[in-house]
């Protein structure tokens, strides 16, 4: 049980930690191709919150943002595998920052092709979100384990 359960931590980790790594090859001098895919998305973003909640988010390079990401993704991926619930949060809070601003369904017509590809990786990050809450809450319930104090053996004569 032990085993299996590393097991899938490692496999259910390698997807961000992969991606981090791509990332941190390609970042180069401007952020890589990531930073330039990030900027009208996340134009796109800072646009929806301040039309629909009226608060304004302040201007953020993508290089800081890609860097933000790449840390997120791969240090909370490696304590992730080591059973960290830290590492459960630094993934969510990456989930949480990163799924709304890249896959903008929102932004396209329903009937666009667009729309359904990234809808259907938006489900597919809320499923990673919702494992991680899984995990979190998991670990959270399961009582350690207490050692239980020896009593001393009394003597019979």
């Amino acid at each position: 049980m032990v085993f299996s359960s590393f097991l899938g931590r490692v496999l259910f980790s390698s997807v961000f930690i992969l991606s981090a790594y791509q990332e941190f090859n390609a970042y180069g001098d401007d952020g890589g191709p990531a930073a330039k895919a990030l900027r009208p998305k996340f134009d796109a973003f800072t646009h929806q919150v301040h039309s629909r909640v009226g608060f304004q988010l302040p201007d953020i390079d993508m290089k800081i943002l890609v860097a933000g990401a790449i840390a997120l993704k791969g240090i909370g991926g490696i304590l992730f595998i080591l059973g960290s619930s830290f590492g459960a949060f630094l993934l969510l809070l990456h989930q949480m920052i990163a799924t709304p601003i890249l896959y903008d369904f929102y932004n396209y017509d329903s009937e666009d092709k667009e729309f359904i590809q990234l809808f259907v990786k938006f489900t597919q990050n809320m499923a990673l979100f919702g494992a991680l809450l899984f995990f979190i809450g998991m670990k959270n319930s399961i009582p350690r384990r207490q050692h239980k104090k020896k009593s001393p053996k009394t003597k019979t004569y």
